[in-house]
């Protein structure tokens, strides 16, 4: 049965059409998610589901007493209102018997003597019975603390930005609804935070529609699609995965329409040219036909652009982190950490909100300074800092002049040198756009803007902090694309799983007490490995337990038996493992990756001989030859290791 159906629906901002004569619909318990470049109309046709917008024309029919839960992607706060204030605030009855009953139990405390207060709390109570609100109640509370927010009493005010989207996607769940409406629901909160939100989204009675960046999210909650591109709707049957491979064949039948349209329009030209001269009817119907052929030429996709932009050259050193220690009043952040950063190093900094992983990036960023111990930064590092609040984002700015204060012109890896009105349009800011006030983009199309003004100054390092947030699904691919070939260092935060798995090589966790975890791998093999470790400690007093009952192996085997064999637990322990995954792609690429640094070297040494007479040019190859002999000789290194883990497990399975 369809809750919600969506016949003809328009909306234009100003010229631009965001969507054009859409029509869908919703039936119960669908998951559906709404997928699209930023700036396409996504947030604007959930406002005008939710009825916070109207369309400029079309219609939307719901069934008998429908209610929808909504939760924006920037909520609006009446400053003064209390958490459980907010949260309770609507008019289902279960809502109004709880503030009914909460603000008897006030009265009453005031005034503990008062009959009539307490007749009003024993009928607020009755009425908590009837609508069976006690549960809702609870349910709340445990949200909310789920999702961090443990004072429910705070005045909204006092939060800050991420806890006042939490608090906004507790009202949302809490709320019952026939359609749960979300805007970006996994902005600003952690990784464990939102695999917890994937199973209430699972239990959850009503429809949902929601929108995000989130692809593992994306995958794991909907069974549906909605494409919206370029003012059209396009539906897919099933999670991201489904939509992906049916997109895929989707373009590639576009693709041989448009290959079967051309081959038709050669025909049609080459035959008008050939053609008598006479203007028959039949000729006439001819012309027609090549003018439809040219009309239905395919619009280009808003997703082509390239980040292929250049970085400063970086030398071997890039940050030094000796001894650092940084504590907020009592709190100790982070404790004694040191590290050395190298030379195109790819680092995910992972754990719960609040736990110190912004402040790492401002330290690195030379921003805030440690409590003790020394960051020391190198001479060729320029450094670029992309932060969660498009911080020099002047809204009075039109696009094309922001982006000009980072620089005119770019040179982009193959030495073509581009304009900043070329560099936009690369950034899908087309050329009538550019003169736009920053003021009138979406907040998706804001971050697009920032994140190219931080590639401009051709920056060798990289700090991201929460790059995701805000950004479409197609811009975040290719970003990833982008930091894959970067040359320089990449170190970012981040609670998008997928964006961590595709960027990170290496990983600070931060696992509390200021202890910073070095973990060398992606955050799926850090996941997966920190729930064994999980099943192994719970396992170890359960065998314990079982034992001095009497009812474990051991008990029933025997004392004698019960003592292990040590030398069977040695060969356990260095009985060969199976390849992770990263292991497998490593060893699958790493000799054509010797092959290719020998070819490098062999290059170079045809250098030295052809430029034996520029003493400067040979400096410069020389010091290329060093860096890749020391390359090699890691790569020979890994090789040699790699191997011999390939054999044993080979042996192992003989």
């Amino acid at each position: 049965m369809n809750v919600l159906s969506v016949e003809h629906l328009t909306k234009t901002y100003g010229a631009k059409v965001l969507f054009d004569d859409i029509s869908f619909t919703v039936a119960e318990k669908q998951r559906i998610g709404l997928i699209g470049v930023n700036g396409t109309g996504k947030s604007t046709l959930l406002r005008v589901l939710a009825g916070l917008d109207t369309p400029d024309s079309g219609t939307i029919t719901r069934s008998n007493d429908f209610r929808i839960a909504y939760l924006d992607q920037s909520p609006d706060f009446t400053e003064e209102i209390k958490v459980l204030e907010y949260i309770f605030a609507g008019e289902h009855p279960v809502l109004a018997a709880i503030r009914d009953y909460g603000a008897a139990l006030a009265e009453l405390e005031a005034d503990p003597a008062n009959e009539k207060k307490q007749s009003r709390l024993f009928a607020a109570q009755q009425r908590m019975d009837a609508v069976q609100a006690w549960e809702a109640d609870t349910q709340a509370k445990t949200i909310l603390s789920r999702l961090g927010i443990r004072d429910f009493d705070k005045p909204i005010r006092e939060l800050s930005g991420g806890q006042k989207k939490r608090v906004a996607l507790a009202a949302a769940l809490i709320h019952p609804a026939d359609l749960l409406i979300l805007d970006e629901p996994t902005n600003h909160i952690d990784n464990e935070t939102a695999e917890w939100l994937e199973g209430q989204l699972a239990k959850y009675k009503g429809a949902i529609l929601l929108v995000t960046h989130d692809r593992y999210f994306l995958d794991r909650v909907t069974n549906r699609i909605f494409e919206l591109y370029r003012g059209k709707i396009y539906p897919y049957e099933g999670n991201y995965a489904v939509y992906l491979e049916k997109k895929a064949e989707r373009e590639e039948m576009q693709a041989a329409s448009e290959d079967k349209r051309r081959n038709l329009l050669r025909r049609e030209l080459e035959w008008l040219r050939r053609g008598a001269k006479a203007r028959t009817t039949k000729q006439k119907a001819r012309i027609q036909r090549a003018e439809e052929l040219q009309a239905q030429k395919p619009d280009q996709p808003l997703d082509t652009f390239e980040m292929n932009v250049t970085a400063s050259r970086l030398g071997k050193k890039v940050l030094e982190l000796e001894g650092v220690t940084k504590s907020y009043g009592d709190r100790i952040l982070i404790r004694d950490f040191s590290y050395l950063v190298l030379p195109r190093d790819r680092i995910g900094i992972i754990g719960p909100n609040g736990s110190g992983k912004t402040t790492l990036l401002r330290m690195l960023s030379g921003r805030l300074q440690p409590d003790s111990g020394t960051i020391d930064t190198g001479t060729t590092v320029k450094l670029a800092y992309y932060t969660q609040e498009n911080e020099d984002l002047d809204p009075n700015k039109r696009v094309l002049e922001y982006i000009r204060e980072a620089a005119e012109t770019i040179k982009l890896e193959d030495g073509v040198t581009v304009t900043a009105s070329q560099m936009l349009e690369r950034f899908m800011f087309p050329q009538e756009q550019q003169w736009t006030y920053i003021a009138k983009l979406s907040g998706g199309e804001k971050r697009r803007l920032y994140l190219l003004r931080t590639l401009m100054g051709e920056p060798n390092v990289l700090l991201l902090d929460e790059p995701t947030n805000d950004l479409d699904i197609q811009t975040l691919t290719i970003l990833e694309d982008y930091l894959e070939h970067f040359p320089g260092t990449v170190i970012t935060v981040s609670h998008d799983r997928y964006f961590l798995d595709r960027v990170a090589e290496k990983l600070f966790a931060f696992e509390g007490g200021g202890q910073v975890r070095q973990y060398l791998g992606s955050y799926s093999d850090y996941l997966e490995e920190s729930s064994r470790k999980a099943e192994e400690d719970s396992a170890v007093p359960q065998q314990r337990t079982a034992a001095a009952a009497g009812r474990g192996p051991a008990a029933a085997m025997g004392n004698a038996q019960s003592v292990p064999d040590s030398k069977s637990e040695d060969r356990n322990a260095n009985r060969p493992r199976k390849l992770s995954y990263k292991e497998q792609k490593e060893w699958d690429e790493i000799e054509g990756r010797i092959a290719g640094l020998e070819a490098d070297l062999e290059r170079i040494v045809q250098g030295l001989v052809e430029h034996a007479s520029d003493s400067a040019k040979v400096q410069e190859l020389y010091a290329l030859q060093q860096a890749k002999e020391e390359e090699l000789d890691v790569a020979m290194t890994r090789w040699a290791e790699l191997s011999e883990l390939v054999e044993a497990l080979e042996k192992d399975k003989r």
